[in-house]
């Protein structure tokens, strides 16, 4: 089977992205919204992209009305966020905090969620999450026909639980991946979740 995007809707072309870049990890973002209360949305176009200084990015579409999201209004105009990387076991509560709700709706509320002081930071952190990343807006760029926000995003502190941390062969602290057992997106409703882990040494 071939796909040709170009004969393709923006939406089928989501569709089959989405599908076949997989697995993709997840922000699960913790933003202050302009009344002071807490947003809170996960994004599967998100990872790692430079370590100095330490960037994540992560791509924000915009509302079925066509205005930008919640949560990158609250990015782009009060700087500081928190972005976690949440279990397979907070599936259900990822996936209803992707709601469409008013701006002043708190979905930390709607869900009932724990927040706890992110050790110096001015933002809290989810109780729920293991890994939790203290950032701040570092720049955006918006592309496509849509003007999708694609923001970069400054880690300044990184917090792991120590329930998930564990020494490798030389002694050395590590996260363990399985501990973490991270959620993963896949195409449509669908999610991934870790079953195993292998290593295979790189060439010398």
């Amino acid at each position: 089977m071939l796909i040709d995007f170009s004969t393709l809707t923006p939406n089928q072309t989501y569709q089959w992205m989405t599908q076949s870049i997989v697995p993709r990890p997840i922000a699960w973002v913790l933003s202050v919204s302009e009344s002071g209360g807490y947003n809170l949305a996960p994004f599967s176009y998100f990872n790692a992209i430079c370590s100095d200084p330490p960037l994540v990015m992560l791509s924000v579409g915009k509302k079925p009305d066509g205005e930008h999201k919640d949560t990158s209004t609250n990015l782009l105009a009060r700087k500081k966020f928190v972005i976690h990387i949440a279990n397979s076991h907070l599936a259900q509560l990822v996936t209803a905090s992707s709601k469409t709700l008013p701006a002043e709706t708190s979905e930390v509320d709607e869900l009932g969620l724990e927040l706890v002081a992110f050790e110096g930071f001015d933002i809290p952190r989810l109780a729920c999450c293991d890994i939790a990343m203290a950032c701040s807006f570092y720049q955006v760029h918006e592309l496509g026909q849509n003007q999708q926000r694609v923001i970069y995003a400054e880690v300044h502190q990184l917090f792991v639980s120590d329930e998930v941390m564990s020494k490798d062969a030389k002694g050395r602290s590590k996260i363990d991946a399985l501990r973490v057992d991270p959620l993963a997106r896949l195409g449509s409703s669908e999610y991934a979740v870790m079953g195993k882990v292998i290593s295979i040494p790189r060439p010398k």
